[in-house]
């Protein structure tokens, strides 16, 4: 029965890094942007969280909503007044903007919010099923983020801004000249990057301790992601976090929790060389 508690401790990881990076990957596939900040925002996102509930007294899922609202105002007004200046420059140009901002917008955190470790805790207990454990805080989040990448799916599938992100993500001319405003779609696309982050960052805080310093970490599981299960796609960010919470899962039980990371770069450099579009990416921005 031990290896079906790693398998489902590895799924419930996975879980949560697809609600993680679908968000980076889609600004990544569509603009071009690898967004620095997108670390920034998940840690952003968890201290709001955090602090609605320690100090105001508010159940972290009943201002999810609002908290992903104020992370989607931002990173639509960011892209549409400072990265659309430079949307057509070399890809190393916009990286060195987000970096930028990433560095302004963490100094700031540190400042103001310190580099304490905080975390939501509910005490929710546990459930138990056929001798597996599972708290039920990972089991919510777990849950939420699934519920949350396929809305995100659905929004991409089936309405019109969706349909208009892809058309704009396939060819960008061919969009421009059927009258979509690209400059709004693309900062429409940041502003759901922000926003997708900003929850993922909620759900976080209710599992893991969050600080400035572990924006880094997050930014650097949404790249193993990305580049297993391919840009853009929100079904490739969600196959390429399962298969990273797996191979953490199963790498911390046989080779230690604190080489697990390693492992997860490792399957990013092999991936980067026998298939660089991810699992079920297609050829997209060279």
């Amino acid at each position: 029965m031990e290896i079906f508690q790693i398998i489902v401790n590895g799924l419930a990881l996975g879980a949560l890094y697809a609600c993680l990076a679908v968000g980076f990957s889609l600004v990544w596939g569509v603009l071009n942007v690898i967004n620095m900040l997108h670390g920034t925002f998940v840690v952003f996102g968890g201290y709001l969280a955090y602090f609605c509930w320690s100090y105001l007294g508010l159940n972290p899922f009943l201002v999810i909503i609002p908290i992903g609202i104020i992370l989607y105002l931002i990173g639509y007004f960011l892209q549409y007044y400072l990265n659309n200046r430079v949307i057509g420059a070399p890809v190393l140009t916009t990286l060195t903007l987000t970096f930028g901002l990433d560095m302004i917008v963490y100094n700031i955190m540190t400042v103001y919010f310190s580099a304490t470790p905080r975390r939501i805790r509910l005490d929710l207990g546990s459930f138990e099923f056929a001798g597996v454990f599972m708290p039920a805080d990972r089991l919510l989040g777990m849950v939420l983020a699934v519920i949350l990448t396929a809305m995100l799916y659905y929004v991409m599938r089936f309405s019109n801004i969706g349909r208009a992100i892809v058309a704009v993500r396939m060819d960008r001319t061919a969009a421009e000249l059927m009258g979509i405003r690209i400059k709004n779609i693309y900062s429409i696309t940041f502003g759901i990057g922000a926003l997708m982050a900003g929850l993922a960052g909620v759900i976080m805080v209710l599992i893991f301790p969050t600080t400035t310093s572990v924006a880094g970490a997050y930014l650097g599981k949404a790249f193993i992601v990305c580049v297993v299960g391919g840009l853009g796609s929100v079904p490739g960010a969600f196959i390429g976090g399962l298969a990273l919470g797996l191979v953490e899962s199963l790498a911390a039980q046989f080779i230690g929790p604190q080489n697990a990371p390693i492992l997860g770069f490792l399957l990013l450099l092999f991936l980067l060389l026998v298939k660089p579009t991810g699992l079920i990416g297609v050829k997209g921005y060279e």
